[in-house]
């Protein structure tokens, strides 16, 4: 080998070994090779979800079945006022039909005469 092959050699190496530590730097967990990327998400959301969670003020399981648990009643009474606001709508709706049908009828008699 010459003295070029082996400098080359060397930058390729040197290459090659920061592309690797740049690559894995700042990852403490285990980074798959087959799908590198992946990983890297993962091992972030690992780390950084109760921050998330309490940044963007989510709430977790438990939090969710409290809140479904104290508030149950008021949840179903709402479901029966929703129902009971349909069964109204609909009722107005045949309703408003019927008075529009017997407009049209008493337009033609008043302008039919």
């Amino acid at each position: 080998m010459t003295g070029l092959e082996i400098a080359l050699l060397i930058i390729l190496i040197i290459i090659a070994a920061f592309i690797l530590y740049y690559y894995f730097r700042g990852t403490g967990g285990h980074v798959a090779i087959t799908r590198p990327m992946e990983s890297r998400v993962d091992e972030y959301l690992d780390r950084h979800f109760e921050m998330m969670v309490a940044e963007w003020s989510l709430m977790d399981r438990y939090q969710v079945k409290s809140f479904c648990a104290n508030k149950e009643k008021a949840l179903a009474a709402g479901e029966e006022k929703v129902t009971a606001l349909r069964t109204f709508e609909e009722e107005m709706n045949t309703t408003l039909a019927g008075l529009e049908e017997r407009i049209n009828v008493l337009e033609k008699q008043i302008c039919g005469e």
